[in-house]
């Protein structure tokens, strides 16, 4: 068994990745708590389990868990309908010991079926959703919570309405100018940065925040029209003293353990959860470098932990998120070290320095995901796909679009479907060769005969004329469903009163037993 320790090794290139992870989940984490109607700090506090829980547990080498987009409007329905907070809390204690049961039952194997071109799909739309999203916070236009990934939004707007009103809007010219310096040096120092010497440890996205901090500090002092605000700038809760610190955590009420609406909340949030979790990690591994394979079922154990402490501490429920993992991935973590130094930065931070953590600005943030979410979408990609053909094409545009205008699982969700459809069509094409010359004919499967093969084998033993000889040719098979196989038993009983003699080629010893319904007069084994 894979040690869940982390090791040390690798803490040159961890260090740095976990603190840009930490700023990017930051701003994140905060607005999906505003967005589900929760305490902004059980946003934090998902945050900072996902990390250290969750990151301890899991055998993912580069996912980071935390609070979930996908979740907002789950949650933001049952937070309403609840009793109250803490019996919330104990619907998501519940939901991560479905999860649990999930693990046992080994439910993970299910993310081995999802095509990879659904998935590379996922990929590239929450890259352009990344765009998207930060274009309004990159020039100040800050009324939308961060982590907000729907099209749509409660009020009527959608995300194409919300470029268009921050860009119609009386714009800041301070957000904007620092978004615009924060991603010309991003994009500068992915190709500036040295491959040797300690300039190389060194992360752009912190850079880009010591940008944004002190840039703001110089408007102030020069131009203090174009000071960014508090509604520009992260907002963490502050306490007046560390003492408080603890009071900020809630408890789950028991005694809501009999209620249906909890039950009913619990599983949904369960099923939903270890669905997105499973698809970010399996998106994380198509995407890690070295190409690791985390174990599926281990990481619905880890995410099922993380939810009971989550819940036990006043959390919101987490998943696997693509965003906060994909900037881990592109800030060169190389193993979860990084996810649990990244819990850790959120946990001490909050506690001892939230004041300077409200320093930082929204549009450098935004210049930090907008920069990921290039790398996640690059035209590139479309071009790769494009020359696979259109059974890797199709399914990929169809989930890109599908996700960018819908939500994440309902996305994937559509993009399956579509897979699937081109796999069953895949299928269809000839299974069966049949030729004849004078009174030899062969019929031959091509590849493995399944249920949807009935027909095309009926039709080419129908074709076989009386008082021939015949070939069914099985040797291209591993795999001959019983449909088939009845089908060609019917056959060969009727061959004797047509005149016809039957001989089976190849590897049949499995399929041998099942073919006993012929006299062994009628049937020539070779």
């Amino acid at each position: 068994m894979t040690s869940l320790i982390p090791k040390l090794t690798t803490w040159r290139a961890d260090l740095p990745a976990s603190i840009v992870v930490a700023l990017v989940a930051l701003p994140l984490c905060l607005g999906v708590a505003l967005a589900s109607g929760a305490p902004l700090f059980a946003g934090l506090i998902s945050g900072i389990v996902g990390g250290i829980a969750v990151g301890l547990f899991s055998k993912s080498p580069l996912s980071v868990s935390g609070p979930a987009a996908g979740l907002t409007v789950i949650v933001l329905a049952a937070i309403e309908s609840m009793p109250s907070y803490q019996m919330f809390l104990l619907a998501v204690v519940l939901s991560g010991v479905l999860q649990l049961a999930f693990s046992l039952t080994r439910a993970g194997i299910l993310s081995e079926f999802v095509p990879s071109s659904v998935i590379t799909g996922m990929l590239a739309a929450i890259g352009l959703i990344l765009i998207l999203k930060q274009i309004p916070h990159a020039v100040g236009f800050d009324r939308e919570a961060e982590g907000i990934f729907e099209f749509s939004t409660a009020n009527g707007a959608n995300t194409f309405t919300r470029i268009l009103d921050s860009l119609s809007a009386s714009t800041t010219p301070g957000a904007i100018l620092i978004a615009g310096i924060s991603l010309a040096f991003l994009f500068w120092w992915d190709g500036a940065k040295p491959k040797t010497g300690p300039l190389r440890f060194v992360p752009g996205p912190l850079v880009v925040v010591l940008i944004g901090v002190i840039g703001n500090v110089l408007l102030g002092a020069l131009k203090p029209e174009w000071q960014l605000q508090a509604t520009h700038l992260v907002q963490v809760p502050i306490t007046q003293r560390l003492s408080e610190f603890p009071s900020l955590f809630t408890l789950p009420d028991f005694s809501g353990i009999g209620l249906g609406i909890v039950w009913t909340t619990a599983i949904t949030l369960a099923i939903v959860a270890s669905l997105e979790s499973l698809l970010s990690v399996k998106a994380v591994d198509e995407i890690d470098p070295r190409r690791r394979s985390t174990d599926k079922n281990w990481e619905l154990l880890a995410q099922g932990g993380g939810n009971i402490i989550s819940g036990m501490i006043g959390g919101l429920p987490v998943t696997s998120v693509i965003v906060r993992s994909s900037a881990n991935v592109d800030a060169k973590a190389e193993s979860k070290l990084s996810t649990m130094l990244h819990g850790f930065w959120l946990l001490i931070s909050v506690a001892l320095i939230p004041a300077v953590l409200n320093l930082i600005p929204l549009s450098a943030l935004a210049a930090v995901l907008i920069a990921t979410g290039y790398k996640l979408t690059k035209p590139k990609l479309f071009i790769e796909r494009y020359k696979q053909g259109w059974t890797q094409f199709i399914p990929f545009v169809v989930t890109v679009v599908a996700i960018l205008f819908t939500d994440l699982l309902e996305g994937i969700i559509i993009g399956i479907v579509v897979g699937f459809v081109f796999v069953i069509a895949r299928n269809f094409r000839t299974a069966i060769t049949f030729a004849c010359d004078g009174d030899d004919c062969l019929v031959r499967a091509r590849r493995n005969l399944y249920f949807i093969h009935k027909y095309e084998l009926q039709k080419s033993l129908d074709r076989v004329p009386d008082n021939t000889q015949v070939l069914i040719d099985l040797s291209s098979t591993s795999y001959v469903d019983l449909d088939n196989i009845d089908i060609i038993n019917a056959f060969i009983k009727g061959a004797v009163y047509r005149g016809i003699t039957v001989s089976l080629r190849g590897d049949i010893a499995g399929k041998r037993a099942a073919l006993i319904n012929a006299p062994s007069s009628e049937v020539l084994y070779t």
